[in-house]
C-alpha cells in the first residue's frame, strides 16, 4: 500500500477529525479519493461524449427549419 502525504488546512483537519472520529481515518480517505477519481472519469467522460457530438453535427447534413417540422409533424400520430 503507498502512503501519501497531502497540507490542508486546520480547519478542514479538524473538521475531519470531528466528522470521522472513532473511524479508520486512512479507509475514509481511501475511499473518499475513489470517489473522487470516480467523479474525474465521468466528468472526462461527459466532456469526450460532448466533443464527439460537436465533431459529428460538423459532418451532419443541414436541414431547413421547414424540413425539421415537416419531419417533425410526420413522426406524430
Amino acid at each position: 500500500m503507498a502512503t501519501m502525504n497531502f497540507s490542508i488546512p486546520d480547519d478542514v483537519k479538524e473538521a475531519f477529525n470531528i466528522a470521522y472520529q472513532g473511524q479508520n481515518k486512512s479507509a475514509v480517505i481511501a475511499e473518499l479519493m475513489r470517489e473522487a477519481v470516480e467523479r474525474a472519469q465521468r466528468k472526462q467522460r461527459s466532456r469526450d461524449a460532448i466533443a464527439s457530438i460537436v465533431e459529428r453535427r460538423k459532418h451532419a447534413p443541414a436541414i431547413t427549419e421547414a424540413e425539421f417540422r415537416a419531419a417533425r409533424e410526420e413522426g406524430r400520430p
